[in-house]
């Protein structure tokens, strides 16, 4: 291991020292393992080149697992120039059958892991040195994703989360894992700018969108496009699915050595190291939810993993692949469970998804959520109907608001009215296709159909009209400025960027701090049936411990 004092890790010095002290724990070559994890990350900052990566510990590898599974350097090379996807992986040789898989065949040791500190993803994780891998073509995965018009992912709102955690029971319950294998975490957290008493004073977030006191933070696995934790596998059950960039664990390849878990820069894999709570025949949907289709067939993918196996989130693959119905793809257990509608999930290259359509116009799109979700606008947008059998010729704005704002069951008011039209203007034009994960371009339709019915009767444009609404001149940029009044400016980030990853999933709202701290959340994770890391559970089933190590 290298002597610096500086950690490799994003996540620091004590989560650097609890992985290597992890992998101490297992039959496998620790100082190969943080190795392989340090310079897996230099490989996606672009310090190092795919090609020498695989050169530099393919002995090392051979001499600890007896092969190496990873592509070889002229396999990378080749690839680069005939921008192929992820690598075809010699799967074929672990094929699950038998009495006895070769995961089944090695010591099993350890624990999951728990949540890590929050300031562990603020600020900057370090500068980016200057590319060595551009001068030798560039490295592999981040360039060879370019050709699939498909990669799942997320847009988080983290001023809609209220921190109710019913993301991470869907998660649980759909995948049937044990109690503290959290497959998404959801943090409340605090720092010396931003905290609790600053939120109940409106110092932070905006409005409406700030349905709790509290900043949160929603941790799934990231997806990254360039996934440090997949260069390091030895057998390639870590992979990307080349038709939509998911980042998955093949359960009947993995051996547990769990040089992933060192190698993710978010803290999100686990090691199943007893047996599941639930027996594979009894996991939910069984059928569907355990395999999941690979470039060569289908493999266990999805679910909660067997003993011995690395786990984490797999954004629901089976849905993705329409196993579970065509009504279930492009979606998420976790995004279904989300009452305030805070996870957009989809095709992130999509323009019309849900989650790019909240990234690239947050403002807009809150206003959409906001306006269209029933159960917590303070407004309503009636019907084109009920418009045409309310409303004449003879109406102005304030007539046809009252009139609309005095049927039975709508709250209509001239903010409701200016916040409509703001959308309108700030609208790209983007009809939904019918397709999965176009429920905010279908919300903007809803509004711009009942505001075109509205217009029929009063005249919105002209400039006394665009001044009583507040919308200056009528262009995009004083509709911005009203939707902003409306719904906030909200920062996006995300996590760690600057190591390289590529990650899938995209924030708004406030960036915690280096000093950012875990703080008890609007809702504790034993109220509803939750540990918070799955150690509580272990030592409780316990008799004693000697030296970390459950007995």
């Amino acid at each position: 291991m290298s002597t610096d004092d500086e950690s490799f890790h994003p996540l620091g010095n004590e989560w650097e020292d609890e992985l290597e002290s992890m992998l101490d724990d297992t039959e496998y070559d620790s100082q190969l393992g943080m190795e392989m994890a340090k310079d897996a990350m230099r490989v996606t900052k672009g310090e190092l080149s795919e090609a020498e990566f695989h050169e530099r510990y393919h002995d090392d590898v051979m001499e600890e697992f007896g092969e190496d599974q990873r592509p070889t350097a002229e396999a990378y090379e080749a690839a680069q120039e005939e921008a192929k996807g992820t690598f075809s992986r010699m799967l074929d040789a672990f094929d699950g059958d038998g009495d006895e898989t070769r995961r089944e065949t090695m010591k099993k040791m350890g624990v999951g892991a728990a949540a890590v500190g929050v300031g562990a993803f603020g600020g900057k994780a370090g500068d980016v040195k200057e590319s060595l891998a551009a001068a030798e073509g560039g490295h592999g995965t981040t360039e060879t994703k370019e050709h699939s018009d498909v990669q799942w992912g997320m847009t988080i709102d983290l001023e809609r989360c209220d921190g109710c955690l019913s993301c991470m029971t869907a998660c649980t319950e759909e995948n049937a894992l044990d109690k503290g294998v959290n497959w998404m975490y959801v943090m409340a957290w605090e720092d010396e700018l931003h905290n609790s008493e600053n939120a109940e004073k409106g110092q932070v977030g905006s409005n409406f969108n700030r349905l709790s006191e509290f900043n949160m933070l929603v941790r799934p696995c990231q997806h990254c496009t360039d996934a440090p934790c997949e260069k390091v596998c030895p057998t390639t059950a870590r992979h990307t699915r080349d038709k939509d960039g998911l980042v998955l664990t093949d359960y009947d390849v993995c051996i547990g050595c769990r040089y992933c878990q060192v190698a993710c820069p978010y803290g999100v894999n686990y090691f199943q190291w007893d047996e599941p709570d639930t027996a594979y025949e009894e996991i939910p949907n069984q059928k569907n939810m355990t395999t999941a289709q690979y470039e060569y067939g289908e493999r266990w993918v999805d679910a909660r993993a067997p003993r011995g196996a690395m786990s984490k989130c797999v954004m629901c693959p089976s849905r993705q692949d329409g196993d579970m119905g065509e009504e279930k793809v492009g979606t998420t257990a976790c995004e279904d469970a989300c009452p305030p509608n805070a996870i957009q999930f989809g095709n992130v290259k999509d323009e019309k998804s849900d989650p790019y359509q909240h990234r690239e116009h947050p403002t807009k799109s809150r206003a959409v959520v906001h306006l269209t979700n029933s159960s917590e606008s303070e407004w309503d947008i009636p019907s084109p109907d009920t418009v045409n059998s309310t409303l004449s010729s003879d109406n102005d704005i304030e007539s046809a608001v009252e009139a609309l704002n005095s049927l039975e069951d709508v709250t209509f008011t001239e903010d409701t009215l200016a916040v409509m039209k703001a959308i309108d203007i700030a609208s790209e034009g983007l009809e939904p296709d019918g397709d999965e994960n176009n429920s905010i371009l279908q919300g903007e339709q809803t509004i711009l159909q009942s505001l075109a019915a509205i217009e029929q009767y009063v005249d919105l444009e002209t400039e006394d009209a665009l001044a009583e609404l507040q919308l200056g001149e009528g262009n995009a940029g004083d509709a911005r400025i009203r939707l902003e009044q409306f719904a906030g400016k909200p920062n996006s980030f995300k996590l760690l960027e600057d190591v390289g990853t590529n990650p899938n999933v995209t924030y708004l709202g406030q960036e915690p701090g280096p000093n950012a701290h875990q703080v008890e959340g609007p809702t504790k994770y034993e109220d509803i049936d939750l540990v918070d890391e799955r150690q509580e559970v272990l030592d409780n089933e316990t008799v004693g411990r000697i030296d970390g190590v459950s007995l």
